[in-house]
């Protein structure tokens, strides 16, 4: 790949290498904000530039607030917009800028996109073989690239109309398996969607695989590592799932809008464009000859001032010509203009509905997944207030048995003062008294405890 400078007009100097040296080395300083584009053409060759945003801007004609979409610092959401002359293409780590004869890409340190170009230019390459041969198999074009852009400008009006028909009969094209040739920026956009879906759909089969394993883990075991897992597969699937869901929207809008999908075909529009004018450049002609005409006629039979106001002299010459009142003569300009509003979506319309059910179908295992990842929470809350339960039970046992016992220490507290009793003073009698005091308060105690177990159950404060 080789890299050149295209930052606004050093490009397209004629100085020495010094002088665009230190012209580019003045831009840096300025900060004028040029980045390494990867373009890629019809061929799938690829190449370096490093080109400022006024470059981009006059070399594909958008706007400057439609470059910024592309900008990596900024946090736009994913996007696909139809101007006049390129399709601007945000989604995930695809940045791209997609034209009638090229692809310019942004982003080129991203590790992921170094796979996307491969891809891309692979697509590009059997695209434009796919076309080439087609065109050689006597498709009228006479080994002509379907997309060439020098249209010459000094054709006739009756070569303008056979190479209208021409430029009609290209998008019925057909490879040798019956499906039709796309235009190139139908190509790219179908290799930029395969990326960001596909790079969606690997990430949400990667969380699925992932979340069941850490949601079986906690199932079985709750543990605090089982739930610090599970927190996180959580965050990540609520990540992917708003990604997704922006793709899905975006896509769903684009097909819901026939005016947004007729703005993309660039290279129908590039093509009706040449077309208008060599068609107005050969009208223009045809007017410039008839006038000569006209004025040599005019100049062999001159008459006298006052015969000419009564016949209307040269006035029938433009009967012929160029008369505004008679639109004639602009019939090949208006024949196509207003083509982008008249085209037949149905070609972008079949690559987008692809995609779109498969982001549809990368959203519907995420919502699966969210839904399997709620009923697991729910089954853990479930088993954290059954065990909850049994400790609040454990605790009712415990509190009634310390309030038995309390009982029991009641008495022996009061045995155990220093008073005078009659059990204390009988020699004989005293130690039989005292066991069975001891035994009576041990049962009493027991009694109590059991029949307070036996209302806890009655009143269904205690279940097992």
């Amino acid at each position: 790949m080789s890299r050149c400078d295209l930052s606004d007009d050093i490009g397209q100097s004629e100085d020495s290498p010094e002088q665009v040296l230190t012209a580019s080395t003045w831009l840096r300083k300025k900060g004028t904000g040029i980045r390494a584009w990867m373009v890629v053409d019809t061929m799938g060759k690829a190449h370096v530039v490093e080109a400022g945003k006024h470059a981009i801007m006059r070399r594909t004609g958008l706007p400057a607030r439609d470059l910024r979409i592309l900008d990596p610092i900024l946090s736009y959401p994913s996007t696909i917009l139809g101007r006049e002359r390129a399709i601007v293409i945000n989604l995930e780590h695809v940045k791209a800028i997609i034209t009638a004869h090229e692809v310019l890409l942004l982003n080129l340190r991203d590790p992921s996109v170094t796979p996307f170009i491969e891809e891309l230019q692979r697509c590009l390459l059997s695209h434009h073989h796919a076309s080439k041969h087609q065109e050689g198999n006597g498709d009228g074009s006479n080994g002509k690239n379907l997309y060439e852009l020098d249209i010459p400008h000094e054709s006739r009006v009756s070569e303008n109309r056979d190479e209208s028909s021409k430029v009609e009969g290209k998008r019925d094209i057909e490879n040798q398996d019956g499906s039709a040739v796309l235009p190139f920026e139908f190509v790219a956009l179908e290799a930029c969607l395969e990326a960001a879906c596909s790079c969606l759909e690997t990430e949400a089969r990667t969380l699925d695989q992932e979340a069941n394993s850490a949601l079986d883990k906690l199932t079985s075991t709750i543990s605090t590592l089982n739930l610090d897992r599970v927190r996180h597969i959580k965050s990540r699937l609520v990540a992917i799932t708003g990604r997704v869901q922006k793709v899905r929207d975006e896509l769903e809008n684009l097909l819901d809008d026939e005016e947004d999908m007729a703005e993309m075909y660039l290279t129908e529009k590039l093509v009706h464009q040449n077309l208008e004018d060599s068609s107005d450049s050969s009208m223009n002609e045809i007017d410039e000859m008839v006038d000569e005409a006209s004025q040599s006629d005019m100049h062999d039979r001159m008459m006298p001032p006052e015969i000419s106001l009564q016949t209307g002299g040269c006035s029938n010459v433009y009967k012929g010509g160029h008369n505004p009142d008679n639109p004639g003569g602009n019939r090949t300009s208006t024949s196509h203009s207003g083509g982008n509003k008249n085209l037949d979506v149905k070609e972008l319309e079949m690559v987008l509905e692809s995609y779109f059910v498969q982001i549809d179908g990368t959203l519907n295992k995420l919502t699966t997944l969210r839904e399997y990842v709620d009923d697991t929470e729910d089954y853990i809350n479930i088993m954290l207030d059954d065990k909850q339960n049994h400790l609040l039970q454990m605790g009712v046992m415990l509190s009634t048995a310390t309030l038995v016992l309390s009982s029991f220490v009641v008495v022996a507290g009061i045995m155990g003062m220093n008073i005078r009793i009659e059990l204390f003073e009988d020699q004989v009698l005293g130690p039989k008294k005292f066991m069975w005091t001891i035994g009576g308060s041990t049962a009493g105690s027991i009694f109590l405890y059991v029949f307070a177990i036996a209302l806890y159950k009655r009143k269904r404060l205690l279940e097992w």
